[in-house]
């Protein structure tokens, strides 16, 4: 499926870690987690805002989450966790590709927020059951096998004051 239209039924799904830390990166700025909604479902029906989160115990965070939800986005909040050598680890690739194939039968296009390039193989098991993908993300830190998985790509670093505070 590659038109699009206003009745298409979209579910957006954030991985916001990975957001995060494209942003500090490149920008040392903070996604605009409402400017993002608002692009990605342009106009059509929303079924389903979904935002991954990790638990790291920093003091902003509960307020960070409280905004998500008052934006639209349900929030998935996975703990951080620490191992013996003291590094840590927490990711939602498993959980976002299976949200997004539960979610498949439903809608007509998921949009993935994400540079990931993990989820080049979601991007294509969801066009092969017929759903139309787009991907938003901050373009230089977006694998090129995610983008090219695609039916659509917004660069976000197109549009710094949609997408950036």
């Amino acid at each position: 499926m590659t038109v699009v239209h206003p009745n298409q039924r979209v579910a957006v799904l954030v991985d916001s870690q990975n957001l995060y830390h494209s942003a500090h990166s490149l920008y040392s700025r903070n996604i605009d987690y409402s400017g993002l909604l608002e692009e990605a479902v342009r106009g059509r029906e929303l079924t389903r805002a979904i935002a991954y989160v990790i638990r790291a115990d920093s003091p902003e965070e509960e307020s960070f989450f409280e905004a998500l939800i008052d934006i639209g986005f349900e929030t998935k909040i996975k703990e951080i966790k620490t191992f013996g050598d003291g590094s840590k680890k927490a990711d939602w690739d498993v959980g976002m590709s299976l949200d997004a194939v539960t979610l498949a039968p439903h809608v007509d296009t998921v949009v993935l927020c994400t540079g990931d390039g993990d989820f080049s193989r979601l991007c294509s098991h969801l066009r092969h059951q017929g759903v139309r993908v787009e991907v938003m993300a901050l373009g230089p830190s977006t694998a090129d096998e995610l983008v090219e998985a695609t039916d659509s790509f917004v660069d976000m670093t197109d549009h710094e004051e949609t997408f950036l505070l």
